[in-house]
């Protein structure tokens, strides 16, 4: 029988179980709470990864209610690309490593709210080992550093990069360049340096302000000096 566009749009309904529901929701959740724990323990992030990874949850969930939703239902299907396009999620998203484990918590979402609860298992399974490993092999570069080096600079063209990596070479053991930012006004660069007394931080301190008085610095410490 030959059917009319909105026919099929208001025909293509399929009854939801409750308790497939149920079970994805739970599966979802203890998926999700594995993701936050190896966020906090793996992640690099220098934001409050514990504050970041209670989103993980009630993104996921919520992920997962939708697709739920609106696969039963060509309609929905179509609605909810409407509402997505009037709808902007603004976050202070400054590292690709929080969008990327955002992203897996949304796939998990997706994935049981599809019932393809076996596939995302496997999946979360082998992206969380392949994760766990290489963390554990670039662990042992920085498992000797111990602080977290941070240097603004109001005044790029006095302060250059080139500059303050030569500076850091001469009284660090170790150097690792972790992020680079850089305006007109402004640049912000982020080091893993190792040092071994409170000697080598004042000597940093010192030649930098003496090629620029306005320079900001910020030692975060990771395991301690002494």
């Amino acid at each position: 029988m030959e059917q009319t566009f909105g026919e099929f749009l208001t025909s293509s309904e399929v009854n939801i179980s409750i308790l497939g529901f149920i079970l994805n929701l739970t599966f979802s959740a203890l998926l999700v709470s594995v993701l936050s724990w190896i966020y906090n323990k793996y992640g690099n992030s220098f934001s409050n990864r514990k504050s970041f990874s209670k989103n993980f949850l009630l993104i996921t969930m919520t992920t997962m209610l939708i697709i739920t939703i609106v696969k039963s239902s060509l309609a929905l299907s179509l609605g909810l690309v409407g509402a997505l396009s009037i709808i902007r999620f603004r976050s202070a998203i400054k590292e690709p490593e929080e969008l990327a484990y955002l992203f897996l918590a949304i796939a998990i979402g997706l994935g049981f709210g599809a019932n393809q609860g076996v596939i995302t298992l496997i999946a979360f399974a082998i992206i969380s080992l392949i994760v766990i490993i290489t963390k554990k092999y670039s662990q042992k570069f920085h498992e000797n550093q111990n602080l977290h080096l941070t240097i603004q600079n109001t005044d790029p063209h006095k302060l250059g990069i080139e500059t303050i990596i030569n500076i850091l070479q001469k009284q660090c053991d170790a150097v690792d360049l972790l992020r680079f930012d850089e305006t007109n006004e402004l640049m912000e660069i982020s080091f893993m340096v190792e040092t071994q007394n409170l000697t080598q931080l004042t000597k940093i301190k010192e030649s930098l302000q003496k090629l620029n008085k306005n320079v900001k610095i910020t030692f975060m410490d990771n395991k301690g000096l002494f």
